[in-house]
């Protein structure tokens, strides 16, 4: 146990109440407790490759399973979907790079096929601004693709579900927010949710 936090975990050991389901890449160099400084027990998290989160579909599935479970028994307030710089995944869909040696991979960055789409449509001034730009798409395609699951459909309807999309810069320590006005990313420091407690991590989409 980790010293003088005995109380803390005495308390988690039967029950937890997260705010927010986070769902972040497995990267290992993305902690989302220590990106939000929150505490054990405050988020509910998902991590695989290329933070995705596929659309609804009957049947078996992790993602769908831990998203239902955070939605409808913890019912938690906001759900991240968090990227991030130097993401392995987008940089492989970015380059076009050949997965025949990692099938599972290839078969599985088709989650990310709608973002895909719209970046090739667009002109860069260079490989890394394709994919940062690649990078901001897929969060707001897995935003969509989230919110055809029935439990989120159904929460966001009922308004108590808040969604919100983030890019972690793994150098600076900082996170960009999608603002729904605009569609752009901006910085969060600036554009702080109007209630700032653990439940509300960001600007509402």
């Amino acid at each position: 146990m980790v010293p003088g936090r005995a109380e803390l975990f005495q308390r988690l050991a039967t029950t937890q109440h997260p705010g927010a389901l986070f769902v972040t890449c497995s990267d290992a160099r993305v902690i989302p407790e220590l990106m939000t400084q929150r505490e054990p027990g405050d988020l509910f998290v998902i991590r695989n490759a290329g933070n995705m989160v596929p659309s609804y579909a009957p049947g078996p599935g992790g993602e769908s399973a831990s998203v239902e479970y955070a939605v409808a028994v913890l019912a938690v307030t906001d759900i991240v979907i968090c990227g991030h710089s130097d993401c392995g995944a987008m940089t492989a869909i970015s380059t076009g790079r050949c997965l025949d040696d990692v099938p599972a991979v290839a078969d599985w960055l088709h989650h990310a096929d709608a973002a895909k789409a719209v970046n090739a449509a667009g002109t860069y001034s260079s490989p890394g601004e394709k994919l940062r730009a690649l990078i901001r798409e897929n969060v707001i395609s897995q935003l969509a693709n989230i919110s055809t699951h029935p439990s989120v459909a159904l929460a966001l309807r009922q308004g108590r579900l808040n969604l919100h999309g983030w890019v972690y810069d793994i150098e600076t320590g900082g996170v960009e927010t999608l603002d729904p006005a605009t569609g752009r990313f901006v910085p969060l420091i600036d554009n702080p949710c109007p209630t700032p407690t653990p439940a509300r991590l960001g600007q509402s989409v």
